[in-house]
């Protein structure tokens, strides 16, 4: 087994399942990464057809606010990220994406440098048709945060209360996020 793909596959084998339907995606996940080594997207968009993301949500430790960006290909409101890179941790890819996608660098600060929920979902939006394997990693961060979003990936950006999420029609987000958010709110972090 390629020693980066073992690493994932500790990672994952770490969390902690929220409900079922994580279980699920948990061991589906392990038996993909134990079946191959080709886990990292090595072409746009799709190739291999499921390949590894890190999603990093910022959370506002004040009040539980979550920052979402509204993603131009996804037409959804997501929590910014991004494919992980041949061989590379998934939690520097969560940092990477913090500082390329909303401009703040993070050297620490990611609860625990370890996901905290992790999804199996078909993509849809312009690059739609292949599968995201993705590990949902949470960044503290203050709403007084300064942003510097990459326009070329996102319309806007904004915060989301836990009760505006709840409020919210739920496929205007990753199919997974209002889950994801219930499991956060056991967390309580």
């Amino acid at each position: 087994m390629r020693a980066s793909v073992g690493v994932v596959r500790g990672v994952v084998a770490g969390i902690v399942p929220g409900d079922e339907v994580e279980a699920g995606h948990r061991a589906e996940t392990l038996e993909w990464l134990r079946s191959t080594d080709d886990v990292f997207r090595r072409v746009k968009p799709a190739t291999p057809p499921r390949h590894l993301v890190s999603y990093v949500v910022p959370v506002d430790p004040a009040d539980g606010a979550v920052l979402l960006v509204d993603h131009v290909n996804a037409g959804l409101w997501l929590p910014p990220g991004g494919h992980v890179d041949p061989d590379e941790d998934p939690a520097e890819t969560a940092r990477r994406e913090a500082y390329e996608e909303l401009g703040v660098p993070v050297e620490s600060g990611l609860v625990g440098d370890e996901p905290v929920f992790v999804t199996v979902t078909r993509t849809v939006g312009i690059d739609a048709g292949h599968t995201d394997v993705s590990l949902w990693f949470l960044l503290r961060l203050g709403r007084e945060q300064p942003l510097t979003l990459d326009s070329g990936e996102f319309r806007e950006a904004r915060w989301w209360s836990p009760a505006e999420v709840h409020d919210a029609d739920p496929t205007r987000f990753d199919p997974h996020f209002t889950r994801f958010c219930s499991k956060l709110q056991q967390m309580r972090c």
